[in-house]
């Protein structure tokens, strides 16, 4: 039994421990057990049960499964102006190829993307490095900004370009991206839409 993700997913939901405890017919004490970790796993009916209820596949609160689920670290702007923030929205679960290729998922705001399929509210999976090869949509913080753009290096200059001709591509020459700084720190892998 995962409690990272059992916890997290309570406060999402809003549901207290009595409720679990009830909607599985056991006692609260044992859904306290599980939450610090001292009953490390249940009987596979009841946690497909609790899945359900907590709105998750029944793998997603494996132990062994764990890297299957990606958390969702915060928003990253299309666009420019959002600062840089670390905040679980959650996880989304992938599967096991998928698992190796990326890192965390973040929430798209803004359009500046949509010329290459990447639209205000997706996700986009990122595979957590500091470099990647030219023409590569990135993840580049700006000073204390964040924003996904394509990263084009021509001499010594970096331009970050938006894929929406309404949207203006932005240029720094070295003494800038080292005084900003301006940091790669993923590589978008690919985007995803979930409708609801």
């Amino acid at each position: 039994m995962n409690k990272d993700i059992l916890k997290h997913q309570m406060e999402i939901i809003g549901i207290s421990p009595k409720e679990i405890a009830n909607h599985l017919d056991v006692g609260v004490s044992s859904v306290y057990r599980w939450l610090d970790g001292t009953t490390k796993s249940i009987p596979q009916e009841k946690q497909d049960r609790l899945a359900e209820l907590l709105q998750l596949s029944s793998r997603a609160l494996d132990d062994d499964a764990q890297n299957l689920l990606k958390p969702i670290l915060g928003n990253v702007k299309a666009g420019y102006d959002l600062f840089a923030a670390e905040d679980l929205l959650g996880y989304e679960e992938v599967t096991e190829i998928e698992s190796t290729k990326g890192d965390y998922y973040l929430k798209v705001q803004g359009d500046s993307m949509i010329g290459v399929g990447i639209f205000d509210g997706d996700l986009v999976y990122v595979k957590q490095c500091n470099e990647v090869e030219n023409n590569k949509i990135a993840v580049v913080l700006v000073g204390e900004e964040v924003t996904i753009k394509k990263v084009i290096m021509k001499d010594d200059v970096l331009i970050l370009e938006a894929a929406n001709q309404t949207v203006a591509n932005r240029f720094f020459n070295k003494n800038e991206i080292d005084i900003l700084p301006v940091r790669i720190i993923g590589q978008v892998m690919h985007s995803k839409r979930n409708f609801s």
